[in-house]
């Protein structure tokens, strides 16, 4: 269980030095949603994720006439995995633990996703067409895993920040939760 895994609260450290800037006012709170009432991380995620799949797809059933959008969507996806990961650092940074070990195995798995895809990217620039595809397949299965644990966060840990209205409509407690440093 990712939660009990003390070996991750080794890298914290660095991890929150390296995304304090994504922590600080003002522009904590534009990542965080508050002008919009709920975390924009989850929105954002469809964009990397729709894109790679969408590559991987044409891999998969486009044939040689589909390589040249397989690699743009690859290009697209590298450019929006940017902010998405500001949104995502600006929340680990309200996560307590044993929801930030889980945030940083989410946050490990995304960089090797991205890692992956853009080594698909640049081997498809070479002309190394099979490897890009290789490199893709891989960066999917980093990418589901990293899925799978931002929905354990959100669906299972009931992690996220949202408007704290929402309490007062009856739909429940604020769960972004305060960091620990």
């Amino acid at each position: 269980m990712v939660e009990r895994a003390a070996a991750l609260d080794k890298i914290a450290p660095l991890l929150r030095r390296v995304t304090a800037p994504f922590a600080r006012p003002p522009l904590d709170r534009i990542l965080l949603g508050e002008t919009i009432g709920h975390a924009v991380h989850p929105l954002l995620t469809d964009l990397p994720i729709g894109f790679w799949t969408s590559a991987v797809t044409l891999d998969l059933c486009g044939g040689p006439s589909a390589r040249p959008a397989a690699t743009r969507l690859l290009g697209l996806g590298l450019l929006t995995a940017g902010p998405t990961a500001w949104t995502g650092w600006a929340e680990w940074h309200q996560l307590a633990r044993p929801e930030s070990r889980v945030g940083t195995a989410h946050a490990l798995l995304n960089g090797a996703a991205v890692a992956l895809f853009a080594g698909s990217w640049i081997a498809r620039h070479r002309g190394l067409h099979q490897t890009g595809v290789a490199y893709g397949m891989a960066g999917s299965c980093a990418a589901s895993a990293a899925g799978y644990l931002g929905g354990h966060l959100t669906g299972a840990r009931k992690v996220g920040s949202r408007d704290a209205a929402y309490e007062q409509d009856g739909v429940g407690p604020l769960v972004a939760r305060p960091s620990v440093r």
